[in-house]
């Protein structure tokens, strides 16, 4: 199984109210535990996301998470795009860390950066995904931040991307939810749009039993955006944790994906689309 959504490093962006303090533990104790909720839900490799933000030494933001990476079995990083950031010699250190081929994926937080995607700051980070091959995943949805802005999120504001950029293969973190049928919208239309499951209820594990009708309520909605799409390969299984704990919230995701449709989300589809082994 593959987790293509979860935090190891403190994203540090604006206004976030911080995940866990999990993720400040010295790096030997934090590996034991990513390890630990991985054995737990059966994750063989999981895509964390990177640190917006982060000094120049650090374009991308993945430091944090390739020192963990190399505790962690299975464990790669997803790059920050930041489209405050577009001097030529940060997109240069930006390319020279696409070059080593340790990046699964670049990120934009919509939301909590105030900027759409069509914002003239991404586009050399889209070219860039283009020309690596990499897929491009936007925060789409409801955020863990009072200051984010969150039309900047909705993920109608993809579709432009989309058209604009054929070439680039985009994912919407999260479905767009609590905007989901929007967001099935814009996976239905567009051949280069995927969606990821991540973050849908976030809680302790007792959380996942003791609100069965919010559980009931937000299973139905997925699956009825998931039914919109019509397309099983353009769904990917991630849990946003430490948000959300990876054994329950796996169990939480196969309650939605019907069962001939599991391999492919949990697994083949990520496989495909950022180049997992």
């Amino acid at each position: 199984m593959i987790d293509v959504h979860i935090h190891v490093v403190e994203p540090r962006l604006p206004g976030e109210k911080g995940t866990t303090p999990m993720l400040e533990e010295p790096p030997d104790v934090l590996a034991a535990a990513i390890k630990k909720e991985m054995r737990a839900a059966g994750i063989t490799q999981a895509l964390g996301m990177g640190c917006w933000d982060a000094p120049p030494d650090d374009p991308l933001g993945i430091n944090g998470t390739l020192r963990l990476a190399t505790l962690v079995p299975g464990l790669q990083p997803i790059g920050v795009a930041d489209p405050t950031r577009t001097q030529p010699d940060h997109l240069r250190r930006v390319e020279a860390q696409l070059k080593l081929g340790k990046v699964r994926a670049l990120k934009a937080y919509l939301g909590y950066l105030h900027y759409p995607p069509d914002a003239p700051g991404y586009r050399p980070y889209y070219e860039l995904a283009e020309k690596y091959k990499l897929p491009f995943v936007f925060h789409t949805g409801d955020t863990f931040s009072t200051k984010a802005k969150v039309r900047f999120a909705h993920p109608l504001l993809v579709d432009d991307v989309a058209v604009d950029h054929p070439k680039v293969r985009f994912v919407l973190a999260h479905f767009g939810n609590p905007w989901l049928i929007d967001a099935a919208e814009v996976v239905y239309k567009n051949e280069n749009v995927w969606a990821d499951l991540s973050g849908l209820l976030v809680g302790e594990p007792a959380d996942f039993n003791d609100h069965p009708d919010a559980i009931h309520d937000t299973v139905e909605n997925v699956r009825k955006a998931m039914r919109f799409v019509e397309k099983p390969n353009r769904f990917l299984y991630g849990s946003d944790w430490p948000l959300a704990p990876m054994r329950e919230y796996r169990k939480f995701v196969e309650s939605i994906v019907p069962e001939p449709h599991r391999q492919a989300v949990f697994e083949t589809n990520a496989k495909e689309l950022f180049g997992l082994s």
